[in-house]
């Protein structure tokens, strides 16, 4: 519960295995949710866990790093509140993917590192906004 009394808002960051840039985006999500004073936002600890329907129903919010990843779910649950997270942090077209890191050398995860953590603001302001606001 929040200091409201409410349950805490859940966010599930999903993406192929959610060992690399759902790993790296939760960290780097929570790092600027805590930089805004944001409270009442589950990002519990991260692990590598298949999408299951129960996972994706008991979600407030679930971000996608690719509109595939973004496509299974809603395939999953089709009124799931789904959102690329590009897209929801306002990029447009190839930007809004996040490329994969996986296999690749150190300077891509950087890479990856770098590009996720230039849309956080963005993200963790649209969350307080849209998902928040209500429950304070």
């Amino acid at each position: 519960m929040t200091a409201s009394g409410s349950p805490p808002f859940r966010v599930v960051l999903v993406c192929t295995g959610n060992t690399c840039r759902s790993a790296i985006g939760e960290a780097l999500l929570r790092q600027a949710l805590t930089a805004r004073g944001v409270a009442g936002v589950d990002l519990s600890p991260h692990r590598a866990r298949l999408l299951t329907p129960e996972v994706a129903t008991s979600a407030g919010l679930l971000l996608t790093m690719a509109r595939h990843h973004r496509s299974r779910v809603l395939e999953l649950v089709p009124d799931a509140r789904v959102h690329l997270l590009g897209e929801f942090a306002g990029r447009r077209g190839a930007e809004a993917e996040v490329a994969d890191p996986y296999g690749a050398d150190l300077e891509m995860y950087r890479t990856t590192r770098d590009d996720l953590a230039s849309m956080m603001d963005a993200v963790a302001a649209r969350i307080a906004a849209e998902y928040l606001d209500d429950r304070r």
